[in-house]
């Protein structure tokens, strides 16, 4: 894999305080080390080489907690929200610089098992600018919020829903550097709105995983990533 990995860290964790009034998400407690931990853990047996860290709020201690990477085997880098958040899409965009002509985009309080070369394939022989992983979901998990039919994403919107929608946004993307460039650099920008601007205009494909996903970004989430990741589950790690 050649791909590096933007992981979107910057984030006040609202839904986890008070917990995370004083350490970020990232760095929560699951099963004995930060959550970060498992994330680079899992990445570095994926195949990635290097990462670059979209850091706000306490970002200083993810920092001071990951360093250079280098224990992980893996090259880590950072890049700063800046004065203000500029939202999702907009910390990539300030990172863009650091992370060369394409790259995974994955959320810092996400633990995903999905194939990671398989996605990088799928974008390289895609040909379009961006890459949606997605998983048939049902509302199972969180709202399902996209509808995906015969290997195409034919609608993405996770504020208008509608009942075609039988699949999720997984949380792991690809897009082309240049897909950012075409938006104001000082203004506030969702992901949301890139994968959907790259839907309309023909640049998005999909690719379907199979492994359902674990996040801390919620209290629910937290137990059952702390029972996953502990081997107190049924289900095989």
């Amino acid at each position: 894999m050649t791909l590096p990995v933007a992981i979107l860290a910057g984030g006040l964790a609202t839904r986890l305080w008070p917990m995370t009034e004083t350490i970020p998400k990232s760095l929560v407690d699951v099963a004995g080390k930060p959550f970060a931990v498992h994330q680079l853990e899992l990445l570095k047996r994926a195949g990635v080489k290097e990462i670059v860290y979209c850091i706000g709020y306490l970002g200083e201690k993810v920092r001071d907690e990951l360093g250079d990477g280098s224990r992980y085997g893996l090259r880590i880098s950072y890049r700063e929200d800046g004065p203000r958040p500029l939202g999702t899409g907009g910390a990539v965009r300030r990172a863009v610089a650091l992370l060369g002509p394409a790259f995974f985009i994955l959320y810092g309080d996400a633990y995903l098992r999905c194939d990671y070369a398989a996605v990088e394939e799928a974008f390289r022989a895609s040909g379009r600018k961006g890459l949606m992983t997605v998983l048939r979901n049902e509302d199972r998990w969180d709202r399902s919020n996209v509808v995906f039919e015969e290997g195409r994403i034919l609608r993405y919107d996770k504020k208008d829903r509608d009942a075609r929608m039988k699949y999720i946004d997984y949380g792991l993307g690809v897009l082309s550097a240049g897909v950012l460039e075409q938006y104001p650099g000082n203004e506030s920008l969702d992901l949301a709105t890139v994968y959907q601007d790259l839907l309309g205009a023909g640049e998005l494909t999909g690719f379907e995983v199979t492994e359902r996903f674990y996040e801390v970004g919620s209290a629910a989430g937290l137990e059952e990533a702390r029972a996953f990741l502990s081997g107190t589950t049924t289900e095989e790690r």
